[in-house]
């Protein structure tokens, strides 16, 4: 028999071996400590290539590489027989447990970086992973945890391997990250970014189960060692997804992926079962396609050696509501879409999906054209009661950026802005939305104003006459009537016809400048804001106006501006404008406003 000829027998042999085993199931679990593996060791891994049964996967050990995942932490080396010799190492088979006799080893967690002509894949010691349940205290009671760590034997990899390496490095699995509901261009635009964090995004399927946070009924018996587990980041009319395999369930708690997901901490995100479509065979990027099922439970935590959900628990999420409407040249509807979704709560993330999920929910409708303008108005309501309403258009300019792009931006600034402070994190109790698509360029651009008088008495009523100028249309007319104080005194003033941006520059510069608002202060900051889609008329004195945090301190004397300046610790900034606006009025204007004009006025 030649060489070849007895590989093969061998890996046959081992292939039937793996088959006749039984699936792994829930509870008590013999672990095999890493000082216990040796090169040549014959290991089986369960993972689902099709539907929701897993499968056995043969796996010749080939060495321990020591501290490749970190100091004193080693990964074990592999190569992966049956099926996925032939899909390679896919995404979405990240905590794929391993075994050996009956013992568990680890989980398949990473691969070569790119054209490996081998299946070789990186496996996470099981006892890595174990310690996650350290920081809940939730360690799996059934668990036998090895004993005699300092005597560990530890084995290099032996030059065959890297013999057959493309590149010397591992990688951990890339996670494939589930979009269904999502338009190709969110991939577009979106996926670099999540790429950067480790992430496959993939268009995919979502079961209408997962439209809630409530665990689904059966989640007792739910997330098998073999399984696919996803976490859930959007639930409901879109979903996104990020998919795995389940290593260890004690019962009650599980543990997967063997890498981190977003390396988060401790987290709370909702824990789905997952369906496997078909599993892509690539020599570059492998993954799984599949479908989120039922929502079984939350996710905890997310360490660097894999994730701990535990069954049965809710992860809170933000309802949203969005309400799509498209226009016809007479301003009426008709058309519309109402989408219902729920967002994954935490600080870095809340802001990007809301962003995300509304550019997804503007960019999907036939309606849509080169031109189109979006008329927006939104409502987030507080857990505590208070509410922010919250108004724009954006029309397409001469900018690279899309219209839609730009009020996804817009949007999800809001949200970084309450999520991002140094404070305490903002409580949302839902989101309704309502967007208007009109379908021409709606833009207007201030190109003058004129006085009827140019001396005025005080308490007098002073009409301004304005001029914009729409994009590619007839000169618009528009008249504010500005109301002069009574207690104004005698002399030279300006009235400062203006949009929405010329007159929230400042005070959005005093609130950057301050690390430590809190939450009422940046929503007390965001209700001041001016809204584009007005347009503004200003009476200003040549007098200074001091912005301290969400407050506006008009009208100061120099002697008062000199020892606030002077007494200002580096903990508290201040921010001085040499005008104070002593009258602000304002008029609705269906178009996006930009540029400003300022006239002279005497009062008597």
């Amino acid at each position: 028999m030649t060489r070849r000829e007895l590989l093969g027998a061998v890996a046959g042999a081992s292939l039937a071996q793996a088959a006749e085993m039984p699936r792994p199931r829930a509870g008590r679990v013999d672990i095999l400590p890493i000082g216990q593996v040796k090169k040549g060791m014959q290991a089986t891994a369960w993972t689902v290539f099709e539907g929701t049964e897993p499968e056995a996967v043969p796996i010749e050990i080939i060495g321990v590489w020591k501290n490749a995942w970190g100091p004193k932490q080693d990964i074990i080396i592999g190569k992966m027989g049956g099926k996925a010799q032939r899909t390679n190492v896919a995404g979405g088979m990240s905590g794929s447990p391993v075994y050996i006799d009956g013992k568990m080893m680890g989980a398949v967690s990473l691969r070569l970086s790119v054209f490996s002509p081998d299946a070789i894949c990186g496996i996470t010691p099981i006892e890595l992973m174990l310690e996650i349940n350290d920081f809940d205290q939730t360690r799996p009671s059934d668990a036998r945890l090895p004993q005699g760590g300092s005597q560990q034997a530890r084995l290099s990899v032996p030059s065959e391997m890297q013999q057959v390496m493309s590149a010397p490095y591992m990688v951990p699995i890339e996670t494939p990250l589930t979009l269904s509901g999502f338009q190709t261009e969110v991939l577009t635009q979106f996926g670099p970014m999540f790429r950067q964090m480790g992430l496959n995004p993939v268009q995919g399927g979502a079961s209408a189960a997962l439209q809630a946070a409530k665990p689904a009924l059966g989640w007792e018996k739910a997330l098998q060692p073999g399984d696919a587990i996803a976490g859930v980041l959007v639930s409901g009319d879109m979903s996104m997804t990020g998919l795995g395999t389940v290593t260890y369930n004690d019962g009650k708690r599980v543990l997967g992926f063997g890498h981190p997901f977003f390396n988060l901490g401790p987290v709370s995100m909702p824990m789905s079962k997952g369906e496997v479509l078909m599993v892509l065979s690539s020599a570059f990027q492998p993954n799984k396609f599949a479908n989120a099922t039922e929502i079984v439970g939350a996710l905890r935590q997310d360490r660097h050696s894999g994730i701990m959900g535990v069954l049965g628990e809710e992860a809170r999420m933000i309802p949203v509501n969005v309400k799509v409407n498209s226009l016809g040249e007479n301003g009426n509807a008709v058309k519309n879409k109402v989408l219902n979704f729920n967002v994954f709560v935490q600080q870095k993330w809340t802001p990007y999906l809301m962003m995300v999920t509304l550019f997804n929910s503007v960019s999907g409708m036939n309606d849509f054209a080169e031109d189109t303008s979006y008329r927006f108005n939104g409502m987030v309501e507080l857990s505590n009661g208070q509410k922010l309403d919250l108004s724009t258009i954006q029309s397409p300019s001469e900018a690279p950026v899309p219209a839609s792009m730009q009020l996804a931006g817009w949007w999800g600034d809001k949200f970084n802005r309450l999520f991002l402070n140094q404070i305490s994190m903002p409580d949302l109790k839902r989101v309704d939305v309502s967007v208007d698509l009109i379908p021409e360029r709606r833009t207007a651009t201030i190109e003058s104003a004129w006085l009827p008088v140019s001396e005025v008495e005080p308490g007098a009523e002073l009409p301004v006459k304005v001029y914009l100028r729409p994009y590619r249309g007839g000169r618009l007319e528009r008249e504010i009537k500005l109301q002069v104080p009574k207690s104004m005194a005698g002399g030279q003033y300006r009235v400062v016809l203006s949009d929405a941006d010329t007159l929230n520059r400042m005070q959005n510069m005093a609130g950057q400048m301050n690390r430590f608002l809190d939450v009422p202060e940046i929503v007390s900051l965001i209700r001041q804001e001016r809204t584009n889609n007005r347009l503004y008329a200003t009476l200003v004195q040549n007098r200074p106006t001091m912005f301290v945090d969400d407050k506006t301190m008009p009208n100061l004397p120099s002697s008062v501006l000199n020892v606030m300046q002077n007494g200002r610790s580096s903990a508290r900034s201040y921010l001085a404008a040499p005008e104070t606006a002593l009258a602000e009025v304002s008029i609705p204007f269906d178009y996006m406003v930009s540029g400003s004009h300022s006239l002279r006025v005497t009062v008597k």
